[in-house]
């Protein structure tokens, strides 16, 4: 197997935007589904309260949280950027908000894997 430079941009790109990687394979009608869920999912999370993780040692939980909210690419930037997804406790859905955005950024991997999988040749 050779991994050439498409490849590695669509799982790049798919991992910093979701769907970009679809895009940037001309596969536009995925590109933008993958996009409007994964998003809406992270954003559905937010409203409810949800957190999203920074890195800390303290609590190996919150470190598999962390990199699973990684997952979520751009979002995730902006969020230590801004100071959104700080979570809210108090919120009965908080836990609920919380898993909507780590799951977002675990679908949002699989989904930049499968653009690189396209780019590669070993799916179509």
């Amino acid at each position: 197997m050779q991994i050439d430079v498409k490849s590695v941009s669509a799982l790049l790109l798919g991992w910093f935007v979701p769907g970009l990687g679809h895009v940037h394979l001309k596969k536009y009608w995925k590109g933008g589904i993958f996009f409007v869920c994964i998003v809406s999912m992270t954003a559905l999370g937010l409203f409810m309260g949800g957190k999203i993780y920074s890195f800390q040692t303290e609590n190996p939980l919150t470190i598999l949280a962390f990199f699973s909210d990684i997952g979520n690419g751009l979002i995730f930037i902006l969020s230590k950027i801004f100071s959104f997804g700080q979570g809210n406790l108090k919120n009965a859905t908080f836990e609920f908000g919380t898993a909507y955005i780590a799951g977002a950024g675990l679908l949002n991997y699989l989904i930049a894997l499968d653009a690189f999988d396209i780019a590669s040749g070993k799916k179509k």
